[in-house]
C-alpha cells in the first residue's frame, strides 16, 4: 500500500453525512479519486458495497477522519448498535496498521487513542459492550483476533472491577499480545492446516519474540509486557514459555489467556469447525477449567450469557 494513504472500511461510514476527507479506491494499482471532501455517500451506494471493502484517505487527512469518527460516536440520535459498528470497523483498519507497520513505536502510540475510544464508549453506552461482542468477526487474521480479544478483555476487566486507567492498559495489552508473531515465518502464520512439530516450536516462541520487541520501547508498562509474554501460561504450571504457577501469572495476562482461548475456539479456521459461544464456554469451564483463573472464568460466563 502507498504510504501516502491509509485504508478504512466501508462499515465505518454513515450514509448522507458530509465527509470531511477525500475517498480513493485502488483500480489496477492506481489510487483513483472516488469522493471529494464535503460530499456524502448515499444509502444506495453503501448498500452496494461489501462491509469489508476498502477506501483510502490521504495521510494528510487522518485527523479529519478521527474527528469524524468520534463526532459520530457523540451523536445522541445514532443508536448504540450503529455506534458499535462504526467504532469496530474504524478500529479494525487501525489495528491492521499496527500489525503491518514496521514502526512499532508509532503503533504503540496510536493504540492509546484507539483503546481510550473503546473505554469511553463502554462508559457512555451501557449496552455498548454487548453490541461490540455481537460484532466479533470470528476470522483468525492476527489483527481481527487481537481486536476481538481486546473487546472481550475489556468486558471481562470491567466486571472484574478494573479502573478506567487499568482498562486502557489491559486493552493495549490485548492489542499487542500477539505482536511477537511479526517475527514468526509468515508461511506458518498463514498455514491452512495444523502445524507440524517444527512449525509449532517456532510458533511457541512468539511470546518471547513479543517481549523482545516491546522491550525496545520505553513507554510500555510491565502489565502490557506481561500480557504479551504470559498469555500462554497455565494455572496448572505447564504453560509456556516459563511454566509459571497460577498465582505468579500477572492478573491482566490471566484475562488475555482466557479471552485469547475463547476467541480461538469460536473462530473459523481452515482446519477446525468453530464452537458456538455457549459450547466454547462450557468446554472452557469443564475440560479446561484448571488452566485458568477460576474467578475470571465465572465472570466470562456472566459476560457472555448476559448478552
Amino acid at each position: 500500500m502507498d504510504s501516502r494513504y491509509f485504508n478504512i472500511r466501508v462499515g465505518s461510514l454513515l450514509p448522507d453525512r458530509p465527509l470531511p476527507f477525500d475517498l480513493f479506491v485502488v483500480i489496477q494499482n492506481r489510487y483513483v479519486h472516488y469522493l471529494r471532501a464535503g460530499n456524502t455517500l448515499s444509502p444506495e451506494k453503501i448498500a452496494k458495497l461489501n462491509q469489508s471493502d476498502r477506501f483510502f484517505i490521504p495521510q494528510s487527512q487522518r485527523q479529519n477522519f478521527k474527528d469524524f469518527i468520534y463526532g459520530q460516536l457523540a451523536l445522541e440520535e445514532v443508536p448504540a448498535e450503529i455506534k458499535a459498528q462504526i467504532l469496530r470497523e474504524s478500529s479494525l483498519a487501525l489495528v491492521e496498521e499496527i500489525y503491518e507497520n514496521p514502526d512499532v513505536g508509532k503503533a504503540l502510540a496510536d493504540s492509546k487513542e484507539l483503546i481510550h475510544g473503546f473505554v469511553k464508549f463502554m462508559e457512555q453506552e451501557p449496552e455498548g459492550m454487548g453490541h461490540l461482542i455481537s460484532l466479533s468477526s470470528h476470522d483468525f487474521y492476527t489483527y481481527n483476533h487481537s481486536l476481538d480479544v481486546g473487546v472481550y478483555a475489556l468486558g471481562l476487566g470491567r466486571l472484574a472491577g478494573y479502573s478506567e486507567v487499568e482498562l486502557e492498559e489491559l486493552g493495549r495489552g490485548a492489542l499487542f499480545h500477539d505482536v511477537g508473531k511479526k517475527w514468526v515465518d509468515v508461511d506458518i502464520i498463514c498455514k491452512k492446516g495444523a502445524l507440524d512439530d517444527v512449525e509449532w516450536a517456532q510458533m511457541k516462541n512468539h511470546p518471547e519474540y513479543g517481549l523482545q520487541i516491546l522491550n525496545e520501547y520505553e513507554d510500555v508498562s510491565e502489565a502490557i509486557k506481561a500480557c504479551c509474554y504470559e498469555h500462554h501460561e497455565s494455572f496448572l504450571g505447564n504453560g509456556y514459555p516459563q511454566e509459571l504457577p497460577g498465582e505468579e501469572i500477572h492478573p491482566m495476562a490471566r484475562i488475555i489467556a482466557i479471552t485469547d482461548t475463547y476467541d480461538a475456539l469460536t473462530t473459523q479456521r481452515s482446519y477446525n469447525k468453530p464452537m458456538t459461544p455457549k459450547d466454547a464456554i462450557d468446554f472452557m469451564t469443564t475440560k479446561l477449567k484448571d488452566r485458568y483463573d477460576p474467578d475470571l472464568l465465572k465472570i466470562l460466563r456472566e459476560v457472555m450469557f448476559a448478552l
